[in-house]
């Protein structure tokens, strides 16, 4: 569900662009300090995230709560996970994601359960996607993501090609490949989603900070 990175919306500073998520109520204080230790000011963040620097703010200050496109888009600018940003700290890094203890959040009809652990540049999620709602954004970043079907069909858009999976099949693509995720019908569609966490310092070493940001 990202977006040195961006994320495209039609208009992602629009006052509907984002549903609250419930129970999360250190995510701003979470996303200003992160900016911070980045060393990032609030216009090239906004910028890097495909927003307003007037929304990133609404976002940091609690007045307004990140859609789950959001939240991927500003955990990789950040280098960190949507964990982290939701203040999930474990005490320890456990090998195992036991079910009873990963409890879904929602954002903008998408529902998502963390399927693996935290902290590791590579992120696992169980993924409700909705029916073509404005969750269904063009999204263009470094990394690769992988995608596999549980339940119903899913609509994916990669370039200017589009593909219908089914049950039981898979996706695995380069996440500059400009791409947009969406179930066919509209009871929506659950699939496992894996992606690569590539902003962070080493991946900075390798692009450079004078990278082009995609919007």
């Amino acid at each position: 569900m990202a977006h040195l990175h961006a994320e495209q919306s039609a208009d992602p500073a629009a006052p509907d662009a984002s549903d609250s998520l419930p129970d999360a109520p250190h995510v701003a204080p979470q996303l200003r300090a992160l900016r911070r230790r980045r060393g990032l000011t609030l216009e090239v963040a906004a910028q890097r995230a495909g927003l307003s620097p007037a929304h990133l703010s609404r976002l940091e200050t609690g007045h307004r709560q990140p859609s789950l496109p959001m939240l991927l888009a500003l955990a990789r600018i950040y280098g960190t996970t949507v964990s982290e940003l939701l203040g999930e700290v474990p005490p320890e890094r456990d090998p195992i994601v036991r079910a009873d203890r990963s409890e879904p959040v929602e954002a903008d009809g998408w529902t998502y359960r963390q399927a693996g652990g935290p902290g590791r540049a590579l992120q696992a999620l169980r993924v409700h996607v909705p029916y073509a709602t404005k969750a269904d954004i063009v999204r263009v970043h470094p990394g690769e993501e992988w995608l596999h079907v549980l339940d119903g069909q899913v609509r994916l858009a990669l370039g200017d090609a589009v593909y219908v999976l089914d049950p039981g099949d898979s996706a695995h693509f380069d996440s500059l490949t400009p791409h947009r995720i969406g179930a066919v019908g509209r009871g929506g569609a659950e699939l496992l989603f894996v992606h690569t966490l590539m902003q962070s310092p080493a991946a900075e070493l390798c692009l450079g900070d004078g990278a082009p940001h995609l919007r």
